[in-house]
């Protein structure tokens, strides 16, 4: 009798992600995936450690800078701007910072150590929920997440402070690897490096005597970008002059300009210890690169 079967089948949320994430494993052939079975495979998650880490286990009253990228199982939404997605708090406020509870989950249980690199497959109930997250239809590829869709996650996490804040040396390296990544793919060449991680190219000599010193004032007009190449202060941009006193600029710009005099037109790429450093700034996101242009007009000592 019709009445009497039983293969409609319904799974629950838990039963779908796991089919969901079990289908994409084996469509795009992904290997050696571990099953996240940290306190007693309550999570659903698997997970592919990419570069294991070193010194002590991350916890969640510590502080972690990190890079990511995610994208829905069936792609209709990615982020994978490496430049943008940067995270750097303590590792019990990611949630709390809107970034999925599987991230945070991840990066505690399985991630565990700065200069570890993770790829973790997160189910939906972890990730956005029946709801989902951003504006607009879901119908509309990288505009939203939509509900009941799980996530391919990418975390490299740099470094991290601990409670004390007292860094560990993986930013410099970090950084000059973001720098040297970024000229080759723009063709950039004739840069010097400077003992701070200061990369400079005059692409105009100047023909002033004066050297631009810390005390110094000038007058200028710049272009400030980061490394995805939008511009986060075009006030001055390369058409509004202003006066600038030294002393009052980022001090990777001041490393910079003292190489020039008036008249010179100089290019420099920052890193992010020498710009807005770990925690960034409005528009900036933590530990960003930096790219300006500087055109010198006047020196006033």
């Amino acid at each position: 009798m019709s009445s009497c079967r039983k293969d409609n089948f319904q799974p629950t949320i838990k039963q779908y992600d796991s089919i969901q994430i079990k289908n994409y494993i084996a469509a795009n052939g992904l290997t050696d995936f571990l099953k996240d079975t940290i306190g007693g495979d309550t999570t659903g998650m698997y997970y592919k450690i990419i570069s294991p880490g070193s010194g002590p286990a991350l916890q969640y009253s510590d502080k972690v800078a990190f890079v990511y990228t995610y994208k829905t199982l069936d792609g209709s939404y990615v982020t994978s701007d490496t430049i943008s997605n940067h995270y750097f708090d303590y590792v019990g406020h990611i949630f709390v910072n809107h970034y999925p509870l599987g991230m945070q989950t991840a990066v505690h249980n399985l991630l565990k150590y700065a200069n570890a690199s993770i790829r973790v497959l997160i189910p939906s109930r972890l990730a956005y929920g029946n709801l989902g997250s951003g504006s607009g239809s879901s119908q509309v590829a990288n505009n939203r997440i939509k509900g009941n869709e799980s996530l391919d996650v990418y975390i490299h996490a740099i470094n991290y402070l601990p409670i004390n804040n007292a860094p560990t040396n993986g930013f410099p390296v970090y950084d000059d690897m973001v720098i040297q990544n970024y000229m080759k793919a723009n063709n950039l060449t004739g840069y010097t490096k400077t003992a701070d991680g200061l990369y400079y190219s005059i692409l105009t000599p100047g023909t002033g005597t004066d050297a631009i010193l810390t005390t110094s004032s000038i007058t200028a007009t710049y272009t400030g970008q980061l490394l995805d190449g939008n511009i986060f202060d075009g006030s001055h941009n390369g058409v509004n002059i202003a006066t600038f006193a030294i002393s009052d600029l980022l001090p990777g710009v001041q490393e910079g300009l003292q190489k020039a005099v008036a008249g010179t037109k100089i290019s420099m790429l920052i890193p992010s210890s020498i710009a807005y450093g770990l925690p960034g700034s409005s528009g900036i996101a933590p530990f960003s690169c930096l790219r300006f242009t500087w055109q010198i007009i006047t020196v006033t000592q």
